[in-house]
């Protein structure tokens, strides 16, 4: 192999990088599906690269959710995002006891506070137990207040297996575990272009070409712009931004707390998530934006996350809540449109393409991964 001169995502710079005799296979993203594929890849014999094109490893979508470890409630049972959460759920907690990535399986409730709600929560208790997901039950609103004091409803979905991770020490630890296998880990690489030469693929990067055997777009909301390098134009990517709101007082919440999911509503509802500090905020909301670069605080929201969070845990005063950031998510379906699945698709022959993969992701990731790992 020739030169090659790397940026690792843990030390040196890198001014060019060339590599005339090819490699096995390039992943093209560094977002927690993307290392997570590495880090799967890395696991056999094969030369892996993994390139970033910013300047550190998950700072898009992957830093920007709200952490939670996902059931596999929501999505069709035959469905990718259904089985890749409900595998990928018990892949994570396994994969976080072993590298000592901190999580806690906190635990959520899915409230319905009115009787109109309760037609809603049964079909989505039927949906998750059709899926797989387990550790579910109904409860009344007696067992709600056991299991939340602060928490009221009529009826709500008990799921046990849902938790908190912290999901930038998640992504970071896989990209570590692809790279202590060999697997070299590139940052500040945006890909270009791409070409076929002899059977392979050859990447056009800001750090100069590299060519490969088998291609891994995991490249989250650029990913169908990715695609496209490839000849591939089926895809487009709808940017959903989501913001949150921290509690000033994070009370005694236990677990997660969510509304029922109103149909047609392209979020989950704001709901409770929990942080591993203890801290408690609300979010994400989902409303479709032009700019999906735009992270300008949304301080006007203030009143409607209070109204929001009043219907599911009580009283909150807007003067309770703190500003707390926000993400986009890389959604299939535009404005009105039902949700799709995930999408996992070789075109052409030796480039596998991950496009759509927002929530359940970080849940699905090692899933995901051992999905692609089985293709390449």
């Amino acid at each position: 192999m020739g030169a090659i001169f790397l940026r690792l995502w843990s030390n040196d710079a890198v001014t060019h990088l060339t590599n005339p005799d090819g490699v096995d296979v390039v992943v093209i993203g560094g977002g927690v599906v993307g290392c997570a594929v590495a880090e799967a890849l890395s696991r056999r014999s094969l030369s892996v690269f993994l390139l970033e094109s910013e300047r550190g490893l998950g700072l898009r979508g992957s830093s920007r959710n709200s952490g939670v470890v996902h059931s596999g409630l929501y999505y069709p049972p035959a469905s990718l995002k259904a089985g890749s959460c409900v595998d990928g759920n018990q892949r994570l907690y396994a994969w976080c006891e072993q590298a000592g990535v901190a999580f806690r399986k906190t635990g959520k409730l899915v409230l319905a506070r009115t009787v109109e709600e309760l037609p809603h929560l049964q079909r989505l208790f039927d949906n998750a137990q059709a899926s797989g997901a387990p550790g579910l039950s109904l409860v009344d609103g007696a067992a709600i207040a056991r299991l939340e004091p602060q928490v009221h409803g009529l009826c709500a979905l008990h799921c046990e297996q849902s938790g908190i991770v912290d999901a930038v020490g998640f992504t970071r630890s896989l990209a570590s575990a692809a790279a202590s296998r060999g697997a070299h880990v590139v940052v500040g690489a945006r890909v270009l272009g791409a070409a076929p030469v002899g059977g392979d693929h050859l990447l056009d990067t800001t750090l100069g070409p590299l060519r490969a055997a088998r291609i891994v777009n995991a490249g989250g909301f650029g990913a169908p712009a990715i695609a496209g390098f490839f000849g591939v134009h089926h895809w487009r990517h709808w940017a959903c931004r989501g913001d949150y709101f921290r509690l000033r007082s994070s009370a005694a919440y236990r677990r997660l707390v969510y509304p029922v999911k109103v149909p047609g509503d392209p979020g989950l509802g704001i709901h409770l998530t929990l942080g591993l500090d203890g801290s408690a905020r609300l979010g994400p909301d989902a409303r479709y934006v032009d700019d999906a670069d735009d992270v300008t605080p949304a301080e006007h929201l203030r009143s409607t996350f209070a109204a929001a969070a009043s219907r599911l845990l009580g009283p909150v005063a807007a003067e309770d809540l703190i500003y707390d950031g926000c993400g986009v998510r890389s959604k299939l379906a535009g404005p009105g449109a039902a949700d799709v699945d995930f999408v996992l698709h070789e075109e052409p022959a030796g480039v596998i393409h991950l496009v759509g993969i927002e929530s359940p992701g970080l849940t699905a990731s090692l899933s995901l991964a051992a999905d692609v790992s089985q293709r390449v």
